[in-house]
C-alpha cells in the first residue's frame, strides 16, 4: 500500500489516533485529524497535521478522502463515521493502517474476557525467545507505535477488540487466538449477534498456513486454518489444565502454582492459551516455561490485595460484565462474599444467580445498578445494597468469616462513579488497606 501524495483524515484524536497520523505522515500522506472535542485535544499530535476541532456530522460530509482512519473508541456504524465515510475510499482503524506497514510475525488475541493477561503472557515469551513481542493493540502500546520505531519487532502481542476488528479488511495474523465469547458492550450494539459478528472478524483471513487456537467448545464457524484447542473441562482438548498444571501431548509443560503467580481457571485458559499460541510458531515449551515463571497478573485481575483477621481480599476490578464475574466466581476454592455493581450496560445478570448459591455466603451490591443486582441476587444469598464502594468495602468485611474471601468483581463498568477499571481498583485496594 502507498500513501503517497494521499489524503488521510483521521477521526478521533486519542493516542492511537496520534500515532496513525504520524505513520501516515511517515508514508507521505497529507494528514488531517478531526474530533468533536475542543483544541486541548490535539496537544501532541504531529505539526503537520490540519487539525479541526469540534468537528461536526455536518464537516464531516463535506471531507473528501482517500483513507479514513477511525479510533476504536468512536461507533463505526453510527451517523458521525457515516458522515465522513461519504467521501472517503476507504475506512479502516489504526490498528488495520499499522498492519499494512508491518514486516513482522502477528500473534492476534481476541475475547470477551482474558485477552490483556493472555496478551501479557504472549508478549513475555515472545520477547524471552528474542522476538520481540511488544504487547499492542486495545491493550499497551497503539500498533502503529510499534511499527514506527527504528527496528520495529519480529512479532507482536496483539490485542484486538470487537471494536478495532470492525475495521480490520486485509489483517491475517499468524495466529489468532479466541479465548470466549459473552455478552458485552451492549450498549454500543444492537445485539449480542452483532458484538459476536466483529469478534469473528479476526478469522476473517486466515488460510490454511495460519493457525487459531480456541477453547474447546466455542462452537466456531468452520475456516481454513489449522484449530489448536484448549480446556479446564475437557481432557481431550490439545492443552488441558485442571487450575494447577499445564499438560500437552500427555506431559506436565507447566506447573502454575510452583512456577508462576497466576491462579485460577480462567488464568490456567490465559496461559495455555498463550503457550498454545507460541508453540504454534515454533518456540519450545522450555523457553515458554522459563519466560513465565515467576509470572504475576497484571493488577486489578484476581489481585490479591491482603489477608486480614483470615480473610482474602481480592480486586477483579478488570471484571466488567459478566463473563467476568463468573469466571472469577467459579475460580475460587473459599467462600465468597462478592461486591459487584458499577454502571448500567444493559446485561442480563440472572445465569449468576445459581452460581452465587454455590459460591457465595453474601453479595454487596453499590453504584448504579445496585438496587436491582441486589433484588435479583437476594434469591440466592443474602444480599446488602449501598451506594459508595467505601459502603461496599465495610459492609462486606462484617459479612466475611474467617477462611472466606471478599472478592470485588463488579461485573459492569465503573464509569458511574470512577474514570475507569484502574481508578475503581486502585479505590478498592486503598480502602482495603485502610481496615484496622
Amino acid at each position: 500500500m502507498t500513501l503517497a501524495g494521499k489524503h488521510v483524515a483521521i477521526l478521533g484524536v486519542g493516542r492511537s489516533g496520534r500515532a496513525a497520523a504520524q505513520l501516515a505522515l511517515r508514508e507521505g500522506a497529507r494528514v488531517s485529524a478531526w474530533d468533536s472535542a475542543g483544541p486541548d485535544t490535539f496537544v501532541g499530535m504531529p505539526e503537520a497535521v490540519d487539525i479541526h476541532p469540534g468537528a461536526t456530522a455536518e464537516d464531516g460530509a463535506a471531507v473528501v478522502s482517500d483513507l479514513l482512519v477511525v479510533s476504536p473508541g468512536i461507533d463505526t456504524y453510527g451517523p458521525y463515521v457515516a458522515a465522513f465515510a461519504q467521501q472517503a475510499g476507504e475506512v479502516i482503524g489504526e490498528v488495520e493502517l499499522a498492519a499494512r506497514f508491518y514486516q513482522g510475525r502477528i500473534i492476534g488475541i481476541t475475547g470477551t474476557n482474558g485477552k490483556t493477561t493472555t496478551t501479557e503472557l504472549v508478549g513475555r515469551i515472545l520477547a524471552h525467545a528474542g522476538l520481540g513481542g511488544v504487547p499492542c493493540g486495545n491493550y499497551g502500546t497503539p500498533f502503529a507505535e510499534v511499527v514506527l520505531q527504528q527496528t520495529p519487532p519480529a512479532a507482536v502481542s496483539l490485542e484486538l477488540s470487537s471494536f478495532q476488528l470492525e475495521t480490520i479488511r486485509i489483517l491475517r495474523p499468524e495466529v489468532a487466538v479466541w479465548l470466549n465469547f459473552a455478552p458485552d458492550h451492549m450498549d454500543r450494539y444492537p445485539t449480542v449477534d452483532a458484538y459476536r459478528s466483529a469478534k469473528l472478524r479476526i478469522f476473517l483471513n486466515l488460510g490454511p498456513q495460519n493457525t487459531s487456537v480456541v477453547r474447546s467448545g466455542e462452537n466456531l464457524p468452520a475456516h481454513p486454518s489449522k484449530q489448536v484447542t484448549f480446556s479446564t473441562t475437557d481432557s481431550s482438548a490439545d492443552w488441558f489444565s485442571d487450575g494447577c498444571v499445564i499438560t500437552h501431548a500427555g506431559e506436565t509443560v507447566l506447573d502454575l502454582e510452583s512456577d508462576t503467580a497466576l491462579r485460577g481457571l480462567h488464568n490456567s485458559e490465559n496461559a495455555m492459551a498463550a503457550m498454545a499460541a507460541c508453540a504454534a510458531i515454533g518456540i519450545s515449551t522450555a523457553t515458554m516455561r522459563e519466560a513465565l515463571h515467576g509470572y504475576a497478573p497484571p493488577p486489578h485481575r484476581c489481585e490479591l490485595i491482603r489477608t486480614l483477621d483470615g480473610v482474602e481480599y481480592l480486586n477483579d476490578s478488570k471484571a466488567t460484565n459478566l463473563h467476568a464475574l463468573e469466571s472469577a466466581l467459579r475460580s475460587q476454592t473459599r467462600p465468597v462474599v462478592l461486591i459487584a455493581g458499577g454502571k448500567e450496560k444493559g446485561l442480563d445478570y440472572s445465569p449468576v444467580v445459581p452460581l452465587l448459591r454455590e459460591k457465595a455466603l453474601a453479595t454487596v451490591t453499590f453504584g448504579q445498578i445496585a438496587r436491582p443486582l441486589a433484588a435479583l441476587f437476594a434469591d440466592a444469598v443474602p444480599t446488602e445494597s449501598v451506594s459508595t464502594l467505601a459502603d461496599a468495602v465495610a459492609a462486606a468485611r462484617s459479612l466475611a468469616p474467617r477462611g472466606s474471601v471478599v472478592l470485588f468483581s463488579p461485573g459492569t463498568s465503573s464509569f458511574d462513579q470512577f474514570s475507569g477499571y484502574e481508578q475503581r481498583g486502585n479505590s478498592f485496594r486503598d480502602l482495603v488497606h485502610q481496615l484496622r
